[in-house]
């Protein structure tokens, strides 16, 4: 590329470097590989700290020659410019057998061992759905796992302020030993961002765990927190009250039927906090827990929450009504709830004026997701009632259930509906609505 060249690569050969990182920032690492050969100037650009400094990597359980391929590009530069490494996020969705575990946990251990000898500017870790309650995670692999994780941890203590272990599924012993790790060498951790949500396996009672809440004591400073209700205790709320009340904005809590979640946690532990964190916003998301009794035992009056999801995730129980929870429990959040999600199966009941209430009293609302059996009109009275100033949704998206085969007629009063609305929603909404048959 020198200057007896055509125009065209001329023109490439002087680009300032900054454009050139700006152009190498959108290739993956088969092209980054490919580009540094063209010439010494071009690989230069490509050793640019820049570029290095988030990685993502994603195991699949049957992976194709060209995923296999890709994984082994990305460890390596992982090693190669793992000193310029900020971010690092690794994923493996739904492991299915003992040797895939197990070479897994052989490559784990060497990209964290390296990484732990060289990355000192790694802020931000994310590995998710290790699910070490399976079958297949044989307990030497399990073992090997938790302790070099638990070593790379304790190495990148004194920098890191995310940590997600989404999906890790440990015992309490071992979760809290991971947990332990980010405050061996300060007796704290500096982590402000922690998601540990399915991070302990479902059917344990974690909230009875004297070592859990002396674990969560150390994390002083946090500011955004998401875990499972079967953590969650008045020892908890006044352990975040105590060291993460000036920081604390976000708590992000999941519960799901097959976890505990029979604990009382009193509204008092709640208004405590809520207290001494007056910008704290909770979220919640309830999966198959649908009872009004239930629920009431959870959503307490005294907790600021900002949204809230209830899912029936295709379970059909009879027993359940949706009536009272969104005439009498719901409602307590009309100053405060600015986000609803709702994905309802049960045709035992249309709640279309119960929901179309809850809206126009939840004056903050701006994001309703709506998936259950409902008529068309719904969704043409939540229209209109938007277009007269009545609430204050920007995000409306709808999914009606039916049980007939034929949508044609709905889907027609859909069409309508749109069009009547169409200034609206094009101008000020993020809106979406179909019908959807339920067999």
């Amino acid at each position: 590329m020198d200057d007896n060249s055509d125009p065209e690569q001329s023109s490439w050969a002087h680009l300032p470097d900054v454009c050139l990182r700006n152009i190498f920032y959108w290739l993956d690492d088969r092209d980054r590989s490919q580009a540094a050969l063209v010439c010494v100037k071009w690989s230069q650009v490509m050793h640019s700290a820049c570029l290095w400094r988030s990685r993502r990597i994603t195991f699949l359980s049957r992976p194709s020659r060209a995923h296999v391929a890709e994984v082994r590009r990305a460890l390596f530069y992982a090693k190669k410019f793992g000193r310029y490494l900020e971010h690092l996020e690794i994923k493996l969705p739904n492991p299915y057998s003992t040797a895939f575990t197990q070479k897994f946990q052989v490559v784990m251990r060497d990209l964290l061992s390296h990484l732990g000898k060289c990355s000192h500017q790694l802020v931000s870790l994310s590995i998710r759905y290790l699910e070490l309650d399976r079958y297949f995670w044989r307990g030497v692999a399990r073992a090997q796992m938790v302790k070099h994780l638990a070593i790379f941890l304790k190495r990148m203590s004194k920098h890191l302020e995310s940590l997600d272990l989404k999906g890790a599924r440990t015992t309490t012993e071992d979760g809290c030993e991971l947990l332990n790790s980010l405050s061996c060498v300060t007796s704290r951790s500096i982590i402000c961002k922690l998601n540990i949500e399915d991070f302990f396996s479902h059917h344990l009672h974690v909230y009875r765990s004297s070592l859990f809440h002396q674990t969560m004591s150390k994390f002083q400073g946090l500011v955004i927190l998401s875990l499972n209700y079967s953590c969650l205790s008045d020892e908890l709320l006044d352990t975040l009250q105590e060291h993460s009340a000036r920081s604390l904005r976000t708590l992000n809590i999941k519960c799901h039927v097959s976890e505990p979640h029979g604990q009382a946690v009193w509204g008092m532990s709640w208004a405590k906090l809520a207290k001494s964190a007056p910008k704290l916003t909770v979220n919640f998301v309830c999966e198959r827990i649908l009872k009004h009794d239930h629920l009431a035992r959870m959503l307490l009056v005294d907790i600021p929450v900002r949204s809230i999801s209830l899912r029936s995730c295709y379970s059909n129980d009879p027993e359940w009504l949706m009536r009272p929870t969104l005439t009498s429990l719901l409602p307590a959040y009309r100053h405060v709830l600015e986000k609803l999600t709702l994905e309802l199966n049960n045709d035992c009941e249309l709640l279309d004026e119960e929901l179309l209430q809850l809206t126009l009293a939840c004056r903050r609302l701006s994001y309703l997701k709506v998936w259950a059996f409902l008529s068309v009109t719904f969704l043409e009275r939540l229209l209109q009632s938007r277009a007269e100033g009545k609430c204050s949704l920007t995000t409306i998206k709808v999914k009606i259930y039916t049980a007939e085969q034929d949508t044609t007629e709905k889907d027609q009063l859909l069409g309508d509906i749109y069009r009547k609305f169409k200034y609206l929603i094009d101008s000020e909404l993020n809106y979406f609505a179909t019908t959807y048959t339920v067999q």
